[in-house]
């Protein structure tokens, strides 16, 4: 049996690991910034619908785009932002973060987004870490940003975002920025923070060209976007998603319907109110509309492609039927970007296999097995990815940045297989990480705020199977006032954790604070006195376990 090359879009085999020279198309060829694809947007579809927030009904053309953003930018300018500086932005699903985030990238600044979760310890570490100069919030969330100002010195100001637009909104002379879009591809647009596999989260140091990257392979890969397209997205824009959503839309012409957050019940209905022809979901959102009742307008809909990352495989036939649309698995990290993807040619002989299909124009992908050479066709190794618009590095961590591009290639972290025709399978991970919902949980990051609790001696986070939300948080605590003292399903027990938790949930955003919670006497530890957490994570079970969601005790 032949090992498989590295693989780019059409599968190689050799009995060779070696690459070719052939160079990959590089995206985005033409536009150096984020600033000049708007500009080219507005040239190109100056009426044109670009941007509807379904909760506040504000409605963009192209041509608006490059003006808010321009406004904005100029603003931002005045209140001594410049080219290189880091802010922190806490927005929500409105017209406040693209515009933030398209004003600092005409700057030359560089956005840090912050979770609308967080809370003061998480938001605390991200602007710490990230050395932002100022934190840029609706006013939903100034006291948390001025809170996070007042322990982060690091920070000149807080700036109100309601404030800034209130004269775009009045229509009110706009300051001139003559630097405006002169950043390069290569100059830094985002500090993204994603979990970790062995700490705190770890800011991803985004380019320009990551960004187009992702858009330009949206429009020349399948789906193949267009301006007769209608795109929608209900991820928090705080994640990538929104973001590469923003931007293919700017480079396709198509319109880009935001909605506030998920709601299953009624997201049919906007889909067809605002006639959708494309959308990207992951974590529940396919399992969590399959449970609303069936309508007869299921079919009702313009939608030609839905793209989704872990489409539950036994669902995956149900999910067409019920909705007479096809689902493509894609495959993708915020440190990659855009990676693998199932094409319209390859989707009818995949549907239910759980395939990642293969790598997008601009990526290339290898499998290795513990000799880090190339694995054969079945055989299970590490995912390795290379090619344009990778992040650039982990901000200020030089020791993981090496690590995870070791020899050339993107260490993902999962492991995945190839099949005989060249195609990739995912087949779990290495990650000390927690997956909840589609939320990246770093269990360390909860293992620490959890050790700061008085009651609280050792912890240890593992992720336990679920059924709906695919992994769910349980923390195995030991407290030497209860050692001996307190039996493991008591009241007194129950009390403890409700302590921890309520600790916990003040600290970190909810999605981090564990449902499960176990009372031991001690920890498993290794030879090197380290807790063996591989032992409970593969001793993990519910049995003795406090629900904090459904408030008992399981048995």
């Amino acid at each position: 049996m032949k090992d498989i090359k590295m693989i780019r879009g059409q599968t190689e085999s050799s009995s060779s690991a070696t690459p070719t020279d052939t160079p990959l198309t590089t995206p985005g060829a033409g536009i150096d910034n984020l600033g000049q694809l708007i500009l080219r947007a507005a040239a190109r579809w100056p009426q044109q619908t670009a941007w509807r927030f379904d909760e506040t009904s504000d409605t963009l053309s192209f041509s608006q785009v490059e003006l808010v953003t321009r406004n904005l930018a100029g603003e931002l300018a005045a209140a001594g932002i410049r080219s290189g500086d880091h802010v922190a932005v806490l927005a929500r699903n409105t017209l406040d973060f693209p515009a933030a985030w398209l004003a600092l990238a005409r700057l030359g600044a560089v956005i840090v987004p912050l979770n609308v979760n967080y809370r003061l310890t998480d938001a605390s570490h991200v602007v710490a870490h990230a050395r932002a100069s100022f934190i840029l919030a609706v006013d939903e969330f100034r006291l948390l940003a001025t809170e996070v100002g007042e322990r982060c010195p690091n920070v000149r100001a807080v700036l109100s975002l309601d404030e800034m637009l209130t004269k775009w909104r009045s229509g009110g002379p706009a300051n001139i920025v003559p630097t405006l879009d002169q950043s390069t591809r290569d100059h830094t647009a985002n500090i993204q923070y994603t979990s970790g596999t062995t700490g705190k989260p770890k800011g991803c140091v985004l380019g320009h060209d990551y960004w187009l990257s992702i858009a330009t392979t949206m429009e020349n890969d399948f789906p193949f976007l267009a301006p007769t397209d209608v795109m929608l997205t209900v991820q928090p824009f705080h994640y990538i998603d929104p973001q590469w959503n923003v931007v293919s839309a700017l480079l396709s012409g198509a319109e880009l319907v935001v909605l506030d957050r998920f709601h299953p019940s009624t997201f049919w209905q906007q889909v067809r109110a605002y006639e959708v022809t494309y959308f990207y979901c992951l974590g529940l959102m396919p399992t969590l509309l399959l449970k609303m009742p069936v309508s007869p307008d299921d079919r009702n809909n313009r939608v030609r492609a839905i793209q989704a990352s872990a489409i539950p495989a036994g669902l995956h036939r149900t999910l067409e039927e019920r909705w007479g649309v096809p689902w493509y698995e894609a495959y993708g990290m915020t440190e990659t970007g855009a990676d693998l993807y199932v094409d319209e040619l390859e989707h009818d002989e995949l549907v239910g296999s759980g395939c990642l299909g293969r790598p997008r124009s601009h990526r290339e992908a290898l499998v290795v097995n513990s000799a880090n050479q190339p694995c054969a066709s079945g055989e299970v190794g590490a995912l390795l990815l290379r090619g344009a618009g990778l992040m650039d590095a982990y901000y200020d961590d030089p020791a993981a940045t090496e690590s995870a591009f070791a020899g050339g290639w993107f260490h993902t972290g999962d492991l995945a297989s190839v099949d005989s025709a060249g195609r990739l399978y995912y087949r779990g991970r290495t990650k000390d990480m927690i997956r909840r919902s589609g939320e990246n949980i770093s269990a360390i990051e909860v293992e620490e705020v959890l050790g700061m609790h008085v009651s609280v001696d050792l912890v240890a986070v593992v992720p336990i199977a679920d059924e709906l939300r695919g992994e769910e948080v349980l923390a195995y605590i030991v407290s030497a006032e209860t050692v001996g003292s307190i039996r493991p399903q008591s009241d007194a027990a129950r009390e403890l954790f409700k302590s921890v938790q309520a600790h916990c949930a003040a600290e970190l955003a909810y999605f981090k604070v564990p449902r499960y919670w176990k009372l031991l006497d001690d920890l498993p530890r290794t030879v090197s006195e380290r807790i063996a957490k591989h032992e409970l994570a593969q001793a993990g079970s519910l049995s003795g376990t406090w629900d904090a969601t459904e408030g008992r005790w399981n048995d």
